[in-house]
């Protein structure tokens, strides 16, 4: 049996096909959700935004048009502004609710380097965080980061470089153990 594209599949939903709209959710959610974390940097507020999504979705106003872009574009597009919004109202708050782990040294070194990731990409303008999300942390190729942006795979790629060099320059170590044994 043939898969529906997401397209046929909002249709179905918006003629009250229940189990389309769960198909799509369980398709789409999981990295909407991923992608509204890296945006977001927080758990709460990631899940927040991929609910809202689909909230959105269903309801009367939902402003998908298959004329525009792909619905995947367009439930990215909802994920992005969401993230926007929250974050310029101050309702993102860091991941602080990890689990505990049994190597405590090692725990703390990964929340610290988590934590100084994410304090590097919130301080990337959202163009770039956008394109870090979808191309390093989600693993989209530059053509389907730029299908998603609604930009040229150029842009994409220039701004991937510009954004990595500043993660780059944002999270290189103050000093290495060369210097320190030298010093």
């Amino acid at each position: 049996m043939k898969q529906l594209s997401d397209e046929e599949l909002y249709r179905l939903m918006r003629g009250g096909d229940q189990r389309a709209f769960a198909e799509l959710y369980e398709r789409r959610r999981p990295a909407i959700y991923r992608y509204a974390l890296h945006m977001s940097g927080s758990r709460a507020a990631g899940e927040e935004i991929a609910h809202e999504v689909f909230v959105r979705l269903m309801g009367p106003r939902a402003g998908f048009d298959a004329r525009r872009g792909s619905l995947e574009a367009y439930l990215y597009g909802v994920a992005r502004n969401l993230a926007r919004t929250a974050r310029r109202m101050g309702r993102v708050e860091e991941l602080k609710d990890q689990p505990v782990e049994h190597d405590v040294v090692g725990g703390l070194i990964r929340r610290e380097m988590v934590a100084a990731l994410y304090a590097a990409l919130d301080a990337l303008p959202e163009q770039y965080r956008d394109v870090i999300a979808l191309c390093d942390l989600e693993e989209r190729s530059y053509e389907e980061a730029a299908g998603l942006l609604g930009c040229p795979v150029g842009t994409v790629r220039s701004r991937l470089h510009r954004a990595r060099m500043f993660l780059a320059a944002r999270l290189k170590p103050v000093g290495c153990a060369s210097e320190v044994a030298a010093g």
